[in-house]
């Protein structure tokens, strides 16, 4: 009976520790709350000009083992009473999700075996009471005025406002020619399926664009998140600049691959250099040369169209590639199709015709 109580026991233990685990945020949902407007930036912001310094920790599991003296608060969070609490030495604790404080004026004493690359004895306890707990940390420099977030191994300095949307602004213009190009260079793999004349280099030349626009994409998330309230006008401006541009890159990798998630997840991981090498691309995910030819199952020609997914599925299971069907007879169209045979080839050929004098469908 002991053992069986005793093996619930560990058993809630492990439970637990999966749970507290699950709800760990990442680093970037730690950034996101010291973004401008949230109640703990505006705390910081009040902090930073009376050149008191800080130190300021998430509560965790094992926290309360390397912390020494100080007092209990367990009071609602406010940017005022913590402003208040900063001007003495000691580090201030925060329940995990930021609404309570909990200690104030506590001494921080980590491993110090620990290895630290900081010089000041704050941000020295902050970095490594970070990599020892595994919790947020944050430390306000009372010398040089600026922010620092430790997150386990991670050390990030926050930004002001004003250069973040500088940053992001030119990020934009940036990608706003980048989607250009990318829309230019889909309009012509239109034309060269309709003609039957796509090379592995064409597809390359579409996968390279795509790629180049998501790994720039992911480089504004911490812009975004971390200018917040700030930078929701040029986050509405990239929803709706790139809005289906991932999917657009899905049915290509199914039109022209056998595994498009594995080809996928091989993109997201490449360097910006394999990237541009449009030759070794080629033999990376084809294991052709870029001047060979290749033909698309037509997934992505097929979505434009008023078709079901299982009439998609049909096509791309019953024809060996987008040319045969352009080329199918009524008869084997209406295996598929059955009385919307006559309405399909004539949508097809309303599309087939603008894609020919280069509009982008």
């Amino acid at each position: 009976m002991e053992e069986k109580k005793a093996e619930q026991e560990k058993q809630d233990i492990v439970l637990e520790a999966k749970k507290e685990e699950i709800r760990k945020p990442s680093f970037l949902e730690v950034l996101g709350r010291l973004s401008p407007g949230k109640s703990l930036r505006t705390a910081l912001d009040n902090i930073l000009p009376g050149r008191t310094g800080a130190l300021i920790v998430f509560d965790c599991k094992g926290l309360k083992d390397i912390c020494e003296g100080g007092f209990r608060v367990n009071c609602r969070f406010t940017p005022q009473k913590l402003s208040e609490l900063a001007k003495m030495d000691g580090a201030i604790i925060l329940s995990s999700d930021s609404k309570r404080i909990l200690h104030a004026n506590v001494l921080l004493v980590p491993d110090t075996r620990i290895p630290s690359n900081e010089t000041g004895t704050r941000h020295m306890a902050a970095e490594r009471t970070a990599k020892q707990t595994g919790t947020p940390v944050i430390a306000v420099s009372e010398r040089r005025g600026n922010v620092t977030l430790f997150y386990e191994d991670k050390k990030y300095v926050l930004q002001d406002a004003e250069s973040l949307l500088r940053r992001a602004t030119e990020t934009l213009r940036i990608l706003e020619k980048q989607k250009e190009i990318s829309d230019d260079i889909m309009t012509n793999l239109n034309v060269l399926e309709m003609t039957n004349l796509v090379s592995v280099g064409d597809v390359c030349s579409v996968l390279q664009r795509i790629e180049i626009i998501i790994k720039m994409m992911n480089s504004m998330k911490r812009y975004l998140i971390e200018l917040g309230k700030e930078g929701l006008i040029i986050k509405m401006r990239i929803r709706e600049l790139f809005k289906g541009i991932e999917e657009e890159e899905d049915l290509v990798l199914r039109d022209y691959t056998h595994r498009p998630n594995n080809v996928k997840k091989l993109l997201s991981n490449i360097s910006f250099d394999s990237l541009l090498n449009t030759e070794s691309l080629a033999r990376t995910i084809f294991g052709l040369s870029q001047d060979e030819n290749i033909y698309p199952k037509g997934h992505r020609i097929l979505e434009k169209l008023n078709l079901t997914e299982r009439e998609i599925k049909s096509f791309v299971s019953s024809f060996e590639n987008l040319g045969e069907i352009l080329n199918a007879e009524d008869r084997e169209l209406e295996t598929i199709l059955k009385q919307k045979t006559a309405s399909f080839k004539k949508e097809f050929e309303n599309l087939k015709e603008q894609i020919m004098v280069g509009k982008k469908v």
